[in-house]
């Protein structure tokens, strides 16, 4: 890498990590209950890599960006919608995406995992699954550690703001990845679902 690009990154870096959290992010680690005609899917997100850079999440299930909220790291941000087939979105720097066939009445977990792009963190989402041959596991310590080190952050009136100004953006960067998305092989897919056993 040369001075000059490595320069920008730790530009863009450091103006990501000055950034305030627009989120209203709390001391409670427990996420509660969901109601017995809703399915909640919690994200959660817990890594050193892309630490200073917050990503934002969005359930584009009918096509149209409906905004969940924006996650930094050791956060978590729970999601009640109702039950059935819904895909989500993340977006940084590019946009990714999760499938899920929930149930009401249960708790789902995502995982939200950085990979480096060009000029800062990308990320990704995971189902965390009660398959223990999945990828990440509820049954894991690194599950119980997430559950116990990440605190829920609430949307506030000024992520909505955040939303609002970006929402060009956000659109164009789901209309460019999500047929990356579509060519992926149907089992490179499945292990990009949460499923319906999935639940707790």
């Amino acid at each position: 890498m040369n001075y000059l690009k490595t320069l920008v990154v730790v530009s863009v870096l450091f103006f990501a990590g000055c950034a305030s959290n627009p989120m209203n992010v709390t001391k409670n680690t427990e996420v509660s209950p969901t109601s017995a005609d809703e399915a909640q899917v919690v994200f959660m997100r817990s890594s050193f890599l892309g630490s200073a850079i917050n990503a934002s999440l969005f359930d584009v299930t009918h096509g149209e960006p409906v905004f969940i909220g924006i996650i930094a790291n050791d956060t978590k941000v729970p999601y009640k919608t109702t039950p059935g087939k819904h895909t989500f979105m993340v977006v940084s720097e590019a946009a990714d995406f999760l499938e899920a066939d929930i149930v009401a009445g249960k708790n789902y977990y995502s995982i939200v995992t950085p990979r480096m792009g060009a000029w800062k963190a990308r990320f990704s989402l995971w189902p965390i699954s009660n398959d223990p041959a999945a990828k990440f596991t509820t049954g894991s310590k690194d599950f119980s550690e997430w559950q116990e080190e990440t605190f829920i952050a609430e949307t506030t009136e000024k992520a909505n703001a955040w939303y609002q100004k970006n929402k060009d953006s956000v659109t164009k960067k789901q209309a460019k990845y999500w047929p990356v998305w579509l060519k992926k092989s149907a089992e490179d897919l499945d292990k990009r679902t949460l499923k319906q056993e999935d639940g707790l």
